[in-house]
């Protein structure tokens, strides 16, 4: 069935002896409303009145007035206004106005001669405006007449040369646009200009012009193209490839119908594709009317009406066109607004969609679904193993039940394009959740979607839809993830629908473990947690086999710690910790800080399991950053428990680091009860550290020397110790090493190492006072060239520190004293002289006298060293050079 935009209808077939064919045959028509006006050949104006509606393919007309004009030439244009009642005929080269109903002559209209073409302004416009303008050609001028047509007269206002004579015109408004010989050109009657917009090589039976709409013209251009040309001379459409043989073209939009000799064709404007052809054999010319045009031939006339839009579209969906249709469709809603155009238009983007999806076009497909907001059931429907039992009962919109068989036979045939078609399922239903489409039907959407990915075995997809808040059934989804073994998805599923596990009593009443859930709502509050723990634990007990999760412990550990409910991390944290402490006791330390536990609890539970509390004591001290003594204390213990259960093993060491690192740094802990834990156990250098926690340092190194036989321990112990202590203390710990390992006949290597590698701390007096008569000098000549030297070089470093202090004193000194000194600054803008003077006589003398402190002894043969006068007062100054003079004496020159 081929697609059709227009119904033919045979509108009237004029009657007449073979012998008169030639003379009465169809010349022109004109139509307005339901009238139709016929000029024959033998100069004679028909009316004809249309019935209101049609029956059939064919129209009963109804016979008007006929008005003969003269005995020959034909009637050449035919055009109504209807503002005024007048019909215009163009016969015998002028203009003759009849009224359009009588068809009897105007008189007081003469008529205009020496016409060979005319147009009247669109009929649109007419009703805007109280006048006609009607434009005409003249046959002996090369010129255009704008005329004002009135009731009992028209008028010229104004004439537009031309070039050449024109064979064609079109009016819009203001704009002529007029085909001449060669070429086609613009005119402006406004203005009387003029554009060229290109030339053809038409005939004159070929050349036409006609008005698109919107100030657009249809143009019969060169090569067989019809241009489309603003009256701007632009041309915002592309051309429309037509046969050669084209006679008459109109635009109905959004079709453009062309007239040849036997066929007439219609082409759309919004794709130029061409859409249908009707048989017209002997067709002549074509006349728009308001819903289509009329066609006629030398004796008969036919009406091609547009069809409703609706059943256009509607038709290139059946025909799978769904793309044009679409085209069509957004095509019309400006001009022509549809009532269900939203409506329609949806439904058509998805049956477009539906076409690219049967062509495993799925990109196209996704696109065009979400574009057109299709129901996600349609989709999930055609996969019969995939629906719930919901999607059985939806009722489908759009009509692919045939398409559905097709595929079901495809996919049996070809699993591979059934992987295909389940892939895109999951794509398009993973889009659509979420949005209001997918909301209006989420329990089918996230049923089929746990199904699809059970069934493609896409577990990471799978367990993310499980983990979040979903709203799968699980009458529907429990069954297909026990047969997939899909156990640890299942306990994600109760665990995101413990609210729904009692639904589950309905569909399965006889089922043990619903009578348990039953039993655990009832009789605690802990249900939700319970059923989907106790599935996971079935896993890493091995009574369920899924290998699809490596590591359900560690999920089930991950998830307690999460858990707001304490009850149940209670209840399942002896399982969990008897499994492996020291992952296990995460549930306590992952907490999130708004569900914590109370610490003293977790503490007594954890009494059992020594690694998981030495775990947890840690993370409070190093993480919670704890100051409880208890805390402190209790990990020590911890500590030594574990170092003394690893005795034999080799992470001994590492227990042990963290325990004397604990002893060292930790300053809340109880001294005392840690040692009297360790002090009967082979932790010696704990016991050291302990020791020298109290003061006990001499007995700490016995302790590392003589139990421990680690005399490089004891040696780091006296560095540790004196750490942020003075040098004194250190050079004490180490001389008291000295003496434990001189009263040791074995220890005397260890202490001339002591000496060698200390001797920039020992004093060479202090080490000699301790040392045993029988060392020779030569044994002690190493340490004692380094003890010299240190303390030579220590010397030399504090006379020159004292030199360097002294240097700065002076400095200070002579800024203090010297006029240009700070004294300067403040008085910098005051008359030099007059400072220099005030400083000399009465500050200078005393000041330097103060700040040096130099004793100057006066005797009585004493004299003045600028008046050489005795000193008669015990006032008196003295100048730089250190020489006495009076206080009056003082002046610049004695400086």
């Amino acid at each position: 069935m081929a697609f059709r935009a227009f119904t033919q209808t045979h509108v009237y077939e004029k009657q007449a002896a073979l012998k008169e064919k030639d003379k009465s045959s169809i010349q022109c028509i004109e139509c307005y409303d339901q009238n139709v006006y016929i000029g024959s050949r033998d100069a004679t104006v028909q009316h004809l009145i249309l019935p209101s509606s049609t029956d059939g393919d064919r129209i009963k007309t109804r016979d008007g007035r006929v008005r003969k004009l003269g005995s020959s030439n034909p009637v050449v244009q035919l055009r109504v206004v209807p503002l005024f009642n007048h019909l215009l005929v163009l016969w015998d080269r002028s203009v003759t106005a009849l009224n359009m109903f009588s068809l009897e002559p105007l008189p007081a209209l003469k008529k205009i001669q020496h016409v060979s073409l005319f147009e009247v302004c669109d009929s649109a416009l007419v009703s805007q405006k109280a006048r006609v303008e009607m434009v005409t050609s003249s046959s002996r001028r090369k010129v255009i007449r704008i005329h004002v047509v009135g009731v009992d007269r028209w008028e010229v206002v104004k004439e537009v040369p031309l070039v050449q004579d024109p064979v064609a015109l079109a009016v819009d408004g203001a704009c002529l646009c007029v085909a001449t010989g060669d070429r086609y050109l613009l005119c402006d009657v406004s203005t009387g200009s003029s554009q060229e917009l290109f030339p053809h090589a038409h005939g004159r039976q070929r050349v036409f012009v006609t008005s698109a709409g919107r100030g657009e013209f249809l143009l019969n251009g060169p090569e067989s193209l019809g241009m489309f040309v603003m009256k701007t001379g632009i041309c915002q459409r592309p051309p429309l490839q037509w046969p050669q043989e084209v006679l008459a073209a109109r635009v109905c939009f959004p079709y453009i119908l062309t007239l040849q000799p036997q066929v007439l064709s219609v082409y759309s404007v919004l794709d130029q594709q061409h859409k249908q052809t009707v048989s017209l054999r002997g067709a002549k010319g074509l006349h728009s009317t308001s819903d289509g045009v009329l066609v006629f031939t030398e004796r008969d006339i036919f009406s091609l009406r547009l069809l409703p839009f609706e059943e256009q579209v509607q038709a290139l969906v059946r025909l799978e066109r769904v793309e044009e249709a679409l085209v069509l469709l957004d095509g019309v809603q400006e001009r022509h607004p549809l009532d269900s155009y939203e409506e329609l238009q949806q439904d058509i983007t998805c049956l477009a969609g539906y076409v690219h999806y049967y062509q495993q076009s799925f990109s196209e497909a996704k696109y065009l679904f979400i574009k057109g907001g299709l129901d996600p059931r349609e989709i999930i429907r055609l996969h019969p193993d995939i629906q719930c039992g919901q999607c059985e009962d939806f009722q489908s919109r759009l009509d692919q039940e045939n398409k559905a068989r097709d595929l079901q036979a495809l996919w049996q045939e070809d699993r591979k394009a059934l992987h295909h078609y389940l892939v895109f399922l999951g794509d398009f239903l993973r889009a659509v959740r979420g949005t209001e489409r997918g909301l209006g039907c989420s329990r089918e959407v996230d049923c089929a979607l746990l199904r699809l990915y059970a069934e493609l075995g896409d577990d990471e997809n799978l367990q993310q839809l499980v983990a979040f808040p979903n709203e799968c059934r699980l009458d529907h989804c429990v069954p297909v993830l026990e047969r997939h073994n899909r156990y640890f998805t299942l306990g994600s599923l109760y665990q995101s629908h413990g609210k729904e596990i009692d639904a589950l009593e309905v569909s399965f009443p006889q089922t043990p473990q619903i009578v348990c859930i039953r039993f655990v709502l009832c009789n605690s509050r802990m249900f939700q947690p319970f059923f989907f723990f106790q599935t996971w634990v079935k896993i890493v007990n091995g009574a369920h086999k899924d290998p699809t999760c490596s590591d359900v412990y560690g999920h089930i550990v991950w998830t307690l710690s999460q858990l707001q409910d304490s009850d149940a991390v209670w209840k399942f944290a002896d399982w969990t910790l008897h499994k492996k402490q020291e992952i296990g006791v995460q549930i306590f330390i992952g907490r999130p800080p708004d569900a914590p536990l109370e610490t003293q609890d977790v503490l007594a539970f954890l009494e059992k399991y020594p690694l998981a509390m030495l775990l947890y004591l840690e993370f409070l001290i190093h993480e919670m950053k704890s100051e409880e003594e208890r805390h402190h204390s209790r990990l020590a213990l911890a500590y030594v428990s574990e170092a003394l259960r690893k005795e034999e093993e080799t992470d001994l060491m590492k227990t042990r680091g963290k325990l004397q690192q604990l002893l060292w740094e930790s300053e809340f802990f109880d001294v005392s009860v840690v040692y009297e834990r360790i002090k009967s156990t082979t932790l010696h250098a704990e016991k050291a550290i302990l020791l020298g926690r109290v003061g006990e340092h001499a007995e700490a190194l016995q302790v590392l020397v003589h139990q421990e036989r680690d005399l490089q321990a004891a040696q780091a112990f006296c560095c540790r110790a004196s750490q942020n202590q003075d040098s004194q203390f250190r050079r004490t710990l180490l001389l008291t090493l000295l003496q434990i390992y001189l009263r040791s006949d074995d220890l005397t290597n260890a202490a001339m190492d002591l000496l060698n590698d200390n001797a920039q701390v020992f004093t060479a007096e202090s080490v000699i006072r301790i040392l045993p008569d029988t060392w020779s000098v030569q044994l002690l000549s190493q340490f004692l060239v380094a003890s010299l030297r240190q303390t030579f070089h220590q010397r030399r470093m504090a006379s020159l520190q004292k030199a360097l202090s002294q240097v700065e004193l002076m400095r200070h000194k002579v800024i203090w004293v010297s006029p240009t000194g700070w004294f300067t600054f403040f008085f910098a803008r005051l008359n030099i002289l007059c400072i220099l003077c005030f400083l000399f006589f009465f500050l200078l003398s005393p000041l330097q006298m103060q700040t040096t402190k130099t004793k100057f002894r006066l005797d009585e043969e004493q004299k003045c060293k600028v008046c050489q006068r005795d000193f008669a007062e015990p006032q008196f100054a003295c100048n730089l050079r250190g020489e006495m003079m009076h206080t009056r004496c003082c002046g610049p020159s004695s400086s």
